[in-house]
């Protein structure tokens, strides 16, 4: 039975490539393996879509139920984020770059996690280390997603061994232009027009404990927010929707990737614990916050704070 690589709910660049990539080095070990995904491909972000439509990579299969199955985990370690029994499931391998979950496992596992700015990173040492050549099209999905994660170099999550796979991997894809890339991807990323409010508002979003109370944040990354001037009313009304689902507080990183800042639109049974977080007053029901690009780790971890985990 194929190990199945999967990375989390409503999956990102970095966890949809990642899982292709870390699926073809253990197959290149001799591990059979498939790159899997909690969603089915036509529900694919539309940067994802764009990556693997221009590096030729086919989309990872379907997986909803992860009970009774051998399992590797890309860039998550939570169980909330996984597909469904993951807990039944038998995980053998970990690669991530976020803060370690609440995984356990019965037996000692590959577990690779490093304060970089994107998974694929760790998977390009992972093929050096390994002495595995990265596939051309896998090289190119793995510095799409550097360059997402990082928002080419601007994400306070960026590090040097990011820029270091990047000037690797862009050889391997044959990328000359890794500026121009990174423009199609937030194109695509930023792309809101006909798109139901719900659905922007789960393009990249993730819920976390924050000391037992659930907490959601997801994030949208835009050329300018102008792009959102005319559907605020709409997403304010899909994360009321959301809220109501057992949420403490449900959050929104309108994210100007250009003046690189973030409207946080807020959503919560305490606005003022939100407010403290980040020590700024909301105007309505946002707030701009100077320099905020990364939810790993300029929004989470104020919120864990405020919360006190």
């Amino acid at each position: 039975m194929a190990i199945c690589v999967v990375g989390h709910s409503n999956p990102d660049t970095d966890s949809v490539t990642a899982a292709i990539a870390l699926a073809a080095l253990m197959n290149a070990q001799g591990k059979e393996a498939k790159a899997c995904m909690q969603i089915a491909a036509d529900n694919l972000n539309p940067e994802s879509t764009t990556v693997l439509k221009r590096f030729g990579l086919a989309a990872p299969e379907l997986l909803e139920d992860a009970g009774g199955k051998e399992i590797a985990l890309v860039d998550f370690s939570d169980l909330a984020q996984g597909p469904a029994n993951l807990d039944k499931a038998e995980i053998v391998a970990v690669v991530d770059h976020h803060k370690i979950g609440d995984i356990t496992t019965n037996n000692p596992i590959l577990f690779r996690a490093e304060p970089v700015g994107c998974t694929g990173t760790v998977l390009n040492k992972m093929f050096k280390d390994a002495g595995v050549a990265i596939p051309k099209d896998v090289a190119g999905g793995m510095l799409s997603a550097i360059l997402s994660d990082t928002v080419n170099f601007k994400s306070p999550t960026c590090t040097e061994d990011d820029k270091v796979a990047v000037s690797e991997l862009k050889g391997v894809a044959g990328v000359d232009d890794t500026d121009e890339l990174f423009m199609e991807m937030l194109k695509a990323k930023s792309s809101v027009d006909g798109v139901p409010a719900k659905d922007l508002l789960f393009r990249d979003y993730k819920d976390f404990d924050m000391n037992g109370n659930k907490v959601g944040v997801g994030q949208l990354e835009l050329a300018t927010l102008d792009q959102v001037a005319d559907i605020r009313a709409d997403l304010m009304k899909a994360m009321e929707q959301v809220k109501a689902d057992g949420r403490h507080s449900v959050l929104l990183m309108l994210t100007d990737v250009v003046k690189e800042g973030t409207d946080l639109v807020v959503l919560s049974d305490d606005p003022a614990l939100i407010e403290k977080a980040f020590d700024s007053k909301l105007d309505g029901s946002s707030m701009w916050i100077p320099g905020m690009m990364s939810r790993k780790k300029q929004t989470v971890p104020n919120l864990q704070n405020a919360f006190g985990c």
